[in-house]
């Protein structure tokens, strides 16, 4: 399946070249030493979570199933690597007919994860397996950093709106994968109008300064908008003199106006002046949209505020200081030689400073209490436990090649509102401190 079959208007291009040259040198070298056919079991995990963060989120398992769907080398790819000298003939050969026809499992997009979670497991033959390492990284990496700010942001906001518009503070292709990403993590729409167009999110928009300061008074600046959008727009009024600007906002739209958004300033003290201020003039129902440089401390400073949403940009593309959630994507199992019905044996690098991994294919189950809130993230290599059994959170993402678990994004969005709300009450804190649940190993 690729995007078309799900009525998406944007395909996806090839993604083959997504990655690090060390994987074609080592596909060659594997190749040439007749191990490249060997099962393998890779997996995805994280050791640590940037530091002060309680808990991960899972986004972006959409793009990379769509990433392995579109991993494939045509010509010019091919002709790219043979004239870099990348690799030699035979490895072209082998990659003129690269198909991933593996077995992809992972933790449902909108999940939490903790530090060990495999969020996601790759099997196949090594070959196929080490050269899907970068793009699945590069995806997970920045998905779910962004997720992660997205869900604390949303935490502190509690029933309040929250806009996504960090276009302009990164890449332009960043700034789609993270509109999606922040939008699982909790926010309800973007300005972003190629994310709304590629992935169907909620866009909004109206406004800037630059449109008042056009106009010769800011009176004809909103006379315009009210004209053309209606009375339920929203009228930006700190241009000038806010108090003034209020009263002119809603003496041209009514008390009707659908709302006023305030850029600048003590966001808390011209918040409860603008409040009072329409209420005085009967726009009781207009509301109050602040915007500049905010981040989950900054929305939780103003929870006392009469908001009634906020537009996050710079911290929330940023990953609000941690734009990596630094995960690896280490071989922790392969079979002892080619044969299909070679055993799997453990592997895991052993060296100091803290890049310990631990061998063997893993399940991950996560125990709850009595009262059905979560107390441990459970991982093992032999049997699962029978309380853990209907606990287990790995899912079936591709099946031999072929993507068996798409899903909307609404779908991931409401999975990690449930997440989250099946932590322990503290993982909504936002003063530092250690994961909420801690990571347990069985073997």
């Amino acid at each position: 399946m690729n995007t078309a079959d799900l009525g998406l208007p944007v395909s996806v291009p090839s993604t083959a070249l997504f990655t690090d040259q060390y994987e074609f040198t080592m596909l060659q070298a594997a190749l040439k030493a007749g191990t490249a056919d060997r099962r393998s079991v890779f997996e995805v995990f994280t050791r640590r979570l940037p530091e002060g963060r309680r808990y991960g989120v899972v986004a972006g398992t959409g793009r990379v199933l769509d990433a392995v769907e579109n991993f494939r080398f045509d010509g010019d790819l091919l002709g790219f690597l043979r004239d870099r000298g990348i690799v030699d003939e035979a490895t072209l050969q082998w990659l003129a007919d690269y198909r991933f026809s593996g077995d992809i499992h992972g933790y449902p997009e909108g999940e939490v994860y903790f530090p060990g979670s495999p969020v996601m497991r790759v099997e196949g033959s090594f070959a196929e397996c080490v050269l899907l390492e970068t793009v699945i990284l590069s995806v997970l990496n920045h998905d779910c950093a962004i997720a992660a700010a997205a869900s604390r942001m949303a935490a502190a906001a509690g029933d309040r709106r929250l806009i996504e518009m960090g276009a302009r503070r990164t890449h332009e292709l960043a700034a789609v994968a993270a509109a999606r990403a922040a939008y699982v993590g909790g926010f309800h729409s973007t300005s972003d109008l190629a994310a709304g167009f590629r992935y169907g999110i909620p866009t909004v928009g109206t406004s800037a300064h630059a449109f008042t300061l056009l106009h010769d008074t800011e009176r004809d600046a909103f006379r315009a908008q009210v004209d053309s959008l209606g009375r339920g727009t929203t009228l930006l009024v700190d241009t000038y003199d806010v108090t003034a600007a209020v009263a002119a906002a809603v003496e041209i739209a009514g008390t009707g106006l659908g709302a006023v958004r305030i850029d600048s300033g003590d966001l808390l003290m011209v918040a409860h002046r603008v409040r009072r201020q329409l209420d005085e003039l009967g726009a009781r129902d207009t509301k109050i949209v602040v915007t500049s440089d905010l981040d989950e401390y900054a929305i939780a400073s103003l929870a006392a505020a009469p908001v009634d949403a906020y537009g996050v940009g710079t911290q929330l593309v940023t990953g609000s200081g941690h734009p990596t959630c630094s995960m690896v994507y280490k071989l922790v199992a392969r079979a002892a030689s080619a044969d299909p019905g070679a055993p799997l044996v453990p592997v895991a690098k052993k060296s100091a400073g803290g890049k310990l991994s631990v061998g063997g294919r893993k399940w991950a189950a996560r125990r709850r209490d009595e009262h059905g809130v979560a107390e441990a993230e459970v991982l093992g290599t032999g049997p699962v436990p029978e309380p853990l059994v209907g606990r287990q959170l790995l899912a079936e993402l591709v099946k031999g090649g072929e993507v068996v678990a798409r899903e909307s994004l609404d779908t991931a969005r409401e999975r990690h509102v449930a997440a989250r709300g099946a932590l322990p009450v503290s993982a909504a804190q936002l003063s530092r401190g250690e994961p909420v649940i801690p990571t347990e190993y069985l073997g």
